[in-house]
């Protein structure tokens, strides 16, 4: 890896513990509830949502010890934290403890009521 890529990693890793405020454990515990199945698009399958399967990859990828990260592993992780990035500017007003915007944002990762 050049040292543009290494840089390029370590800027993707950091960027990525910014917006994953859930710990593994959290995650696969959140992902197994029916609220975390309800959510997201589901394509012309009507399957699993592309944000529960990206929660099942970024549980693994927390679990990765940053030398054992993969192109393609830096490559989901630019693409949560730009979802993340982008549903938190689209925030609902008023309380969103309980609402599907909060539930499609944790299956990424993010839990936005989290301190």
């Amino acid at each position: 890896m050049t040292q543009a890529q290494e840089h390029s990693a370590s800027q993707t890793l950091s960027d990525f513990k910014d917006v994953v405020n859930m710990t593994p454990a959290r995650l696969e515990r959140w992902l197994e509830t029916e609220d975390s199945k309800t959510v997201g698009f589901k394509g012309s399958s009507g399957g699993e949502s592309v944000g529960h399967r990206s929660g099942r990859r970024i549980v693994r990828l927390l679990r990765k010890k940053m030398e054992d990260l993969t192109q393609g592993d830096l490559a989901h992780m630019r693409k949560v934290v730009g979802y993340v990035k982008r549903h938190l500017a689209q925030r609902p007003s008023g309380a969103v403890r309980d609402t599907p915007w909060r539930y499609s944002l944790m299956n990424w990762g993010h839990d936005p009521v989290r301190r």
